[in-house]
């Protein structure tokens, strides 16, 4: 059986989202703890190797992997004539459409995802690392911008990943 184009999407699909999502939770659960450990260990190392190699790096394939997963995502539900109901919560037609409905759940959930990484994470991320200049007072402020950002994306990818799931297995989760 030859591959059709939405099979090359959704192939695309995964493996960005798996980028993301696999960044989101090792910056959640590994890097940020660790640099909490490594700024509290008087003689230690420090973080500064994490921050200058590691934290750029990491968060360059963790932006491009949100937006590719998301614009894969539109792409696949273009190519089955469902983005529109499913960013309608598949309210669209006269019955209620299920699978738009779980969807789009997973859809909504994954823009809002997007705009948290490419407008509060990544610009705030720049001043932690020391990409653009800020004082200590914009610095503090985009710790804080920036860790509630994330653990929100984080809090979100569960019921995301659901909604994809559930959407291609009966609707239900």
């Amino acid at each position: 059986m030859p591959a059709t184009a939405g099979t090359f999407i959704i192939w695309l699909h995964v493996l960005a989202g798996i980028t993301w999502i696999g960044l989101l939770y090792y910056f959640n659960f590994v890097q940020v703890p660790a640099l909490g450990a490594a700024a509290s260990d008087e003689g230690g190392p420090g973080g500064a190797g994490i921050t200058k190699y590691v934290a750029p790096r990491a968060l360059w394939w963790f932006r491009w992997g949100a937006l590719v997963t998301w614009l894969s995502g539109a792409s696949y539900l273009a190519h089955g004539k469902q983005f529109a109901n499913a960013f309608t919560l598949g309210m669209l037609g006269d019955t209620p459409n299920a699978y738009a409905l779980t969807i789009g759940i997973g859809a909504w959930l994954g823009t809002l995802m997007l705009f948290n990484v490419w407008v509060l994470i990544w610009p705030n991320q720049k001043k932690i690392l020391g990409i653009v200049e800020a004082t200590a007072d914009e610095v503090a402020r985009a710790k804080r911008v920036a860790f509630l950002a994330s653990r929100s994306n984080t809090l979100m990818s569960i019921p995301m990943v659901m909604s994809m799931i559930g959407a291609h297995h009966g609707f239900s989760m």
